[in-house]
């Protein structure tokens, strides 16, 4: 009986070692016994780091739901990421949804994080190319993370999720973060245009483009209409070069509702023109946490640099702290959420005054002929 316990074991190491595996796991945190399920390519290797990609379901969807139908299992077949889909936890209404400042108690960040350390001792893990996505709630919960476990995600990237409304104003990324939305112009469940609690997805964008410094506006293509009778077509825009190379991409789907373009399976008008999950995985494979891979550039964010300013947010007056570590700059350029330069400032001091401008979020970027450093702050 040993023996052949030992030989079934060893058929099963084989067969586990060169197929691709589905793997039920769970990990406790906060007191909760918290799920989830992993997909592991065959081509995963414990010798190589692979990438990471949380994929994360909507509001009242579940984890399987969600491999299937925003599946992104070929791809990793072919590309060698680890794939995870993480279980929510129940609303008041017994609803399963991720607490991406939508109410409740449950710390789903932290658990993202603890699975991500749960996660490492089983496998190998390229801790520079961890990445998330979503649908829906799950594209809330991917913002959310951009906003607030930045030190541990590359880049993210989500299907008819938003910012929740002033989130902006909470939102401290540690580094210039790679965004990517795809959204459709008639969706009524996340209103393209935002709602009383939803910010609209030009505001969501613009957020990330001034942030990441990238070259605006955005620069728009057709997505050619493959197929006519998805009754939607779409459009790709992207801001570019932005800060350590990252860029800001949106697909507009025209008359889409709140759907996954390209899923097997139909749940309204559904595009057929693009694929969403290999456009998702076309713009992470670009990134580590550092930038787009291969970028030489020098700019960077300086959210805990030698240079800060003080009291953020301001009234009135923004002191700068750690002029002298900053060489060779001449002006300093304040631009607004949507990417509009509203002052510029020559032979400037350690104080300056902004008074005059409207409440709400600013970019401060101390220029020398190139962008060398920008610091966010708060008009209040």
């Amino acid at each position: 009986m040993k023996l052949l316990l030992i030989t079934f074991a060893f058929f099963s190491f084989l067969t586990l070692s060169f197929s691709q595996q589905t793997i039920n796991g769970s990990i406790t945190h906060g007191g909760l016994t918290r799920t989830y399920i992993l997909y592991v390519p065959a081509s995963y290797s414990a010798s190589a780091p692979a990438p990471l990609v949380f994929n994360f379901h909507g509001y009242t969807s579940n984890a399987t739901q969600q491999m299937f139908y925003g599946d992104f299992r070929p791809i990793a077949d072919t590309a060698g990421f680890l794939l995870v889909h993480p279980m929510g936890t129940l609303d008041g209404s017994s609803q399963p949804y991720w607490n991406s400042g939508w109410g409740g108690t449950v710390d789903d960040i932290g658990f993202t994080s603890a699975l991500i350390d749960s996660l490492s001792l089983d496998y190998s893990i390229n801790q520079n190319r961890i990445f998330s996505t979503g649908m829906s709630n799950g594209g809330f919960m991917s913002y959310t993370l951009a906003c607030e476990l930045s030190s541990r995600i590359a880049a993210i990237a989500s299907v008819t999720g938003a910012f929740n409304v002033n989130q902006i104003l909470t939102c401290n990324p540690s580094h210039p973060m790679p965004v990517m939305e795809i959204h459709g112009t008639a969706d009524g469940t996340v209103p393209y245009n935002g709602s009383s609690w939803i910010e609209s997805t030009s505001n969501t964008l613009s957020y990330w483009s001034t942030f990441n410094n990238c070259d605006v506006p955005a620069i728009m293509t057709a997505v050619p209409n493959i197929n006519l009778t998805d009754g939607c077509t779409a459009e790709h825009y992207i801001n570019s070069n932005g800060l350590n190379g990252v860029d800001v991409e949106h697909y507009k789907i025209i008359g889409g509702a709140h759907t996954w373009p390209g899923s097997s399976i139909t749940a309204g008008v559904t595009n057929r023109d693009i694929d969403a999950s290999v456009k998702i995985w076309e713009f992470f494979m670009q990134y580590d946490i550092n930038g787009k891979i291969g970028y030489t550039g020098l700019s960077s964010i300086n959210t805990e640099g030698s240079l800060t300013v003080y009291p953020n947010p301001t009234f009135k007056d923004l002191s700068i702290k750690g002029l002298e570590n900053l060489t060779n700059a001449s002006v300093i350029q304040i631009t607004n959420i949507s990417g509009c330069s509203v002052k510029s400032i020559e032979n400037f001091d350690e104080t300056i005054d902004v008074s005059a401008l409207e409440e709400g979020i600013y970019f401060l970027s101390f220029l020398n002929g190139i962008k060398t450093e920008t610091i966010r702050f708060i008009k209040l």
